[in-house]
């Protein structure tokens, strides 16, 4: 399984504090998703006995900005996550192809985003993970929690219903707030989502990084068609 962290100076810890406790606690690999931090990634590799995946998350003010964005973070990284929070931008990246996760969905301060039945059915048909954030569940207190859970429980619903793909996250910005695997599947079991859900949320990140290696190879054309020699007839 694995975990899409913020690193420093996007988050509190570094890259390389993320990755051995990720390691400590289980993970497979850690999706290291930064908007200004840079990494030394193949360092950071050759130290570590898990994957370690170059990602961005893009947060941007509106579609306009976050679409330029996009455009030049794809080439560049494995994973790229748009983080939502409003309506507007919640839809923008789950109708874009070139996006592979919208994060945050519901984080948007007094403008907060929703995702509803369009959304999810637009995140099926572009194949854009929305991620089950749980971060308030396990730091935050008060109506904002209970907020959160509700929504989470609500986007399960959407979830199933339409068949869309997900990830889920504790979206740790401290090594501190990382949690073992089976630590956030209690979670998720003990808010509603469910244990075994839960886990496949964790392992999607995994399948995810997989499939976009492939597409980054010089081999890859589109899905299903790669470059290769020709046989030729004896």
């Amino acid at each position: 399984m694995y975990e899409a962290v913020h690193a420093h100076p996007d988050g509190d810890s570094t890259a390389s504090r993320f990755v051995t406790t990720a390691e400590r606690h289980g993970y497979e690999g850690v999706v290291v998703r930064a908007d200004d931090a840079a990494p030394d990634y193949e360092r950071l590799r050759e130290a570590a006995n898990i994957d370690v995946v170059d990602g961005t998350e893009i947060t941007a003010p509106d579609p306009q900005h976050a679409s330029g964005a996009v455009g030049n973070a794809r080439p560049k990284h494995t994973v790229v996550a748009v983080r939502g929070g409003t309506d507007s931008l919640n839809r923008f990246a789950v109708e874009q192809a070139r996006v592979d996760v919208l994060a945050a969905p519901f984080e948007g301060g007094p403008a907060d985003g929703d995702v509803n039945h369009v959304l999810a059915k637009a995140a099926r048909d572009n194949d854009v993970r929305i991620e089950v954030n749980l971060g308030p569940a396990l730091r935050d207190r008060g109506g904002h929690r209970v907020r959160h859970l509700d929504n989470l429980r609500r986007l399960k619903r959407l979830l199933d219903h339409y068949d869309a793909p997900y990830v889920v996250s504790a979206n740790a910005d401290s090594h501190l707030q990382l949690r073992a695997p089976r630590e956030i599947a209690a979670v998720g079991a003990e808010i509603g989502l469910g244990e075994e859900w839960t886990r496949e949320g964790l392992a999607a990140w995994g399948r995810l990084v997989e499939r976009n290696r492939e597409r980054l190879s010089e081999s890859f054309i589109a899905p299903g068609v790669e470059r290769g020699r020709y046989e030729e007839d004896d």
